[in-house]
């Protein structure tokens, strides 16, 4: 069984390279990994970077947006006939510790799609961070009927059917939402597992912002109302 980890990146040449080799070369069940760092038009050296690090590389001329970079990546994944493809941030918010849980249903055949949850377990979360979350689950549900406890998580992993089905449009952080309703859409089995947040003052300056709440709504209402 071969296994793909995505990771994309914009402007994270402070931390790429510790995100990079913290990324596991095995897992059980799984034959043959392989790390691609989806390099969405960085201005700093994200891309040495990575090439330090000895992993696969692909690059977006300018930078995209996040969903785009997902996208490359999981074209990717879909180009290596891959069976599972994983999504993981690269602003250090992530324990790679969790790569094994939210594959074993996966492997197991008891889901396509598992998300990473980071509301799961008992844990410490910023309130802006947490009421972010909120808004975008209650957004996700209200525009596409699919509830979530944490839909804009970055830790992701996809069967290969869910690679071969699920189609976004979103480039922006409103993809997140847009894959769970692609699942949902194509029947696919939709599992959340508990995952750890590491919440560092660098991590907290990426991902989502206060101000991007509102457009991202808009961009739900446009789609939904198409």
């Amino acid at each position: 069984m071969k296994a793909q980890i995505i990771v994309p990146a914009f402007n994270e040449s402070q931390i790429i390279f510790k995100v990079l080799t913290s990324l596991p070369k095995k897992l059980k069940g799984i034959s043959d990994i392989e790390t691609i760092l989806v390099n969405d038009g960085s201005q700093d050296d994200t891309l040495e970077q990575a090439e330090k690090a000895k992993v696969q590389t692909v690059s977006h001329v300018i930078n995209r947006g996040l969903g785009a970079a997902i996208k490359t990546g999981i074209e990717w994944a879909k180009s290596k006939n891959t069976d599972i493809a994983i999504t993981f941030d690269s602003d250090g918010q992530h324990d790679s510790a969790d790569i094994p849980k939210i594959i074993k249903a996966l492997i197991t055949q008891k889901a396509d799609l598992v998300i990473g949850s980071r509301f799961l377990k008992k844990q410490k979360i910023p309130l802006d961070k947490l009421l972010i979350n909120k808004f975008a689950n209650l957004a996700t549900f209200l525009m596409f009927g699919v509830k979530s406890s944490d839909s804009q998580s970055g830790m992701r992993a996809f069967s290969k059917e869910a690679i071969k089905l699920i189609d976004f449009k979103g480039e922006r952080m409103d993809f997140s939402s847009e894959i769970l309703y692609e699942a949902k859409r194509n029947n696919l089995r939709i599992v959340e597992v508990p995952i750890k947040a590491i919440y560092t003052p660098y991590s907290r300056g990426k991902g989502q912002k206060h101000l991007n709440a509102i457009p991202i709504l808009i961009r739900f209402l446009v789609r939904f109302l198409r």
